[in-house]
């Protein structure tokens, strides 16, 4: 049993920016696999379905990014997911628009919610990260940037690499992040 989250700002002024890819992610996991419908719940819009013969409960927390940690626990803790079977998917700006990679455990790197998701269950958990590309400067230039929209070409292409997120999930899940990571590496090379 897993538990995918995918990490965002709730409300429609934030919808389709950089720091809603998570959510992004969630939903075309949520089209792709045939999901329920996403219900309230657990502070958070909460859906249930099965990917390739794993029970999944697929989370979009609506805390706002920095108390995604709350949502996250109540959903852990309700079903009994451990930590190494929670997965958060996400923006970073350390990684070009485009670039997916992923990983086990790891710092925050400085994005509020997974910082607020490793205080709550511990920094022990799988990341996927889409990159959003990094604004110059620091500051209120990056919460700018965050909260602001994808450009034409730029929407594309992200819409490209959470398709593949989606359909490459199954491999993190039957076959841990090893075999992931690796998947994904040779998939952006292409």
């Amino acid at each position: 049993m897993f538990l995918v989250v995918g990490l965002g700002n709730p409300g429609a002024e934030y919808a389709g920016t950089r720091h809603n890819v998570g959510f992004m992610a969630a939903d075309a996991v949520h089209e792709k696999y045939g999901f329920g419908a996403f219900r309230a719940k657990f502070d958070g819009l909460i859906a249930e379905g099965n990917i390739e013969g794993e029970k999944v409960y697929l989370l979009k927390p609506q805390t706002f990014m920095n108390l995604s940690g709350n949502s996250v626990v109540k959903a852990a803790q309700f079903y009994k997911i451990l930590p190494q079977n929670v997965v958060v998917i996400h923006d970073d700006m350390d990684l070009p628009v485009g670039k997916l990679k992923a990983k086990t455990g790891g710092g925050a790197g400085g994005h509020n919610g997974l910082k607020s998701i490793d205080a709550a269950i511990s920094p022990n958990y799988n990341r996927i990260r889409i990159g959003v590309g990094h604004p110059q400067g620091g500051g209120e230039a990056v919460v700018n940037y965050v909260l602001g929209g994808f450009s034409k070409a730029d929407r594309e292409v992200i819409s490209e690499i959470i398709n593949l997120a989606a359909e490459t999930l199954p491999v993190l899940l039957k076959q841990g992040m090893a075999q992931y990571s690796n998947l994904i590496g040779m998939k952006n090379k292409k």
